[in-house]
């Protein structure tokens, strides 16, 4: 499915085509525009189109006389889109000081490993400071970094020979390039696939610089045909969309796969990834493979395989590979990402945004240094932050059993894949909304399925990655209460009647 959108094309009153909605902390929208976009499914592409004010409160979202009409959509984009993560900032749990705060299980941050990263950066090695440092650098990243990446992801990506530090730009944080590539690869109104549910702030770093569309290969909970597990990824799901979008004139230009998925956890084997890089090289796409998470597998039964340490790629020059520390090295407020791709012309045009997406001198040092301690990385590091996820992924998913809520079980990141459709009593995506509000009136913020752009509606992600107290804080005491509460606010008594039974076991592995 594709959601048109193009500014040249908007009115005064902003009727335009729809942009998919999702924010960083998992709130897609209020529940009109919830309803707005579950309208939207099975419709001809060029049929999906609706006025932004059927969706939002023009009230609340007056154009504003300074802005221009992009700039208007941009402030419309975020003003409908945040109103989780503003709630969580304006009453952030504090355990002294605001102990009846909103508990964030919807940004997917790793609180697990400040003890170890506020000692490891305030060492001696890390705080230098020299005029290149303070200077202009290659807009690239200056080559030190460079060459640190370079080498970093040939070990930990177990390439088959050495990386280049050529072949790596700089920028900070991975939003910026998505944003870049997504700028380079496509013109206005072309668009990229990918697979659903995925991470929502992919949709703001495509389109609000580049005006690029999403299609969308829907995977659902059901196993059948090819599938063996849910939300699983094949061959012939991209093969569909794509040839659902060419269909309608839509120009697809590339293919983002996240490995590991975000937010389902999965991790795709060797032969999977070789599966997609063929069907992208048969069709002549790009593609961008997010690895962010790849450090993040905590359960020595999975292995992660990166795009990187395969013997062959079948198209080289159209496959770009990002990765950042905000994830594997628990430093979310640090802006740092990478790109490596083999091809310069690629490479070269993504630079000539980085005038717009530097990372400062000093932070480049810091980066290097700490990506450079290998052995610290193996053996204090990984091995502590591997073990805290894995006990704090025990104790939510235990907790999830206790209670009879289905989920995924998976090994990597820092979230859960939880089913909490038999809440819903018609299953609606408005039912959805109307349950993640009352968790958060009951100061528990998830990030609801539909901001993954998810095609069944009662799939919610949670956060795992944080210490036990707010993990018991929030499991425990919220969401056995209030799922309770829910039901009955939600439904009149007689309907509990319709929900089912809770069972001892329930989850997907």
């Amino acid at each position: 499915m594709v959601f048109f959108f193009n500014i040249q094309d908007v009115p005064d009153r902003f009727d335009f085509t729809l942009p998919v909605l999702s924010d960083i902390a998992g709130m897609g929208g209020g529940a009109g525009l919830q309803e707005a976009r579950a309208m939207h499914v099975g419709r001809p592409l060029s049929e999906r189109r609706t006025d932004m004010y059927s969706f939002c409160n023009p009230g609340e979202f007056q154009s504003s006389p300074f802005l221009s009409t992009r700039g208007n959509i941009a402030n419309l984009f975020r003003g409908s889109t945040e109103e989780g993560y503003k709630a969580y900032h304006a009453d952030k749990y504090d355990e002294d000081k605001n102990p009846n705060g909103i508990i964030n299980f919807g940004t997917s941050e790793n609180k697990l490993c400040f003890d170890l990263m506020s000692k490891r950066l305030t060492q001696s090695d890390m705080n230098l400071m020299e005029p290149p440092l303070l200077q202009y650098p290659d807009w690239k990243g200056h080559m030190f970094l460079r060459e640190e990446v370079a080498r970093f992801l040939t070990y930990y990506c177990k390439a088959p020979a050495p990386l280049k530090a050529e072949n790596v730009i700089v920028l900070n944080g991975c939003g910026s390039l998505f944003s870049a590539l997504a700028t380079v690869l496509c013109d206005p109104g072309e668009a990229v696939l990918i697979a659903t549910p995925f991470y929502g702030g992919i949709t703001q770093s495509l389109f609000l610089y580049g005006n690029v569309k999403l299609v969308y290969a829907y995977l659902d909970s059901k196993i059948t045909g090819t599938s063996t597990r849910p939300f699983q990824l094949t061959v012939d799901k991209l093969e569909k969309a794509l040839q659902d979008a060419r269909s309608e004139s839509v120009g697809v230009k590339a293919l983002i796969l996240l490995n590991p998925q975000n937010p389902l956890g999965d991790i795709y084997s060797l032969s999977e990834l070789r599966d997609y890089l063929e069907f992208a090289k048969r069709h002549e796409l790009h593609v961008i493979v997010d690895e962010i998470y790849m450090l993040s597998v905590f359960d020595e039964s999975a292995t992660f395989h990166s795009v990187l340490g395969m013997d062959r790629l079948p198209d080289p020059q159209r496959t770009h590979v990002m990765w950042g520390i905000s994830k594997d090295f628990a430093v979310s407020g640090i802006r740092f990402g990478t790109l490596y791709t083999e091809n310069q012309d690629v490479a070269n045009a993504v630079a000539s945004l980085c005038y717009f997406h530097g990372v400062c001198g000093p932070v480049q040092h810091k980066v290097a240094q700490l990506l450079r301690d290998r052995d610290w990385i193996n053996q204090v590091y990984l091995r502590a932050n591997h073990a805290r996820l894995k006990a704090a992924h025990t104790y939510v998913t235990d907790e999830l059993k206790t209670l009879g809520v289905p989920f995924l079980n998976r090994n990597a990141g820092f979230f859960v894949w939880i089913d909490f459709r038999k809440y819903l009593r018609t299953g609606t995506f408005e039912e959805e909304m109307l349950l993640w509000r009352r968790f958060l009136d009951n100061k528990v913020l998830l990030s609801c399925g539909k901001a993954f752009e998810c095609s069944e509606p009662g799939w919610f992600r949670i956060i795992f990655a944080d210490k036990t107290h707010r993990l018991q804080l929030g499991v425990w005491h919220f969401l056995p209460f209030y799922i309770t509460q829910s039901c009955l606010q939600l439904w009149p008594p007689h309907s509990l009647l319709k929900l089912p039974s809770i069972p001892g076991l329930l989850c997907f592995s």
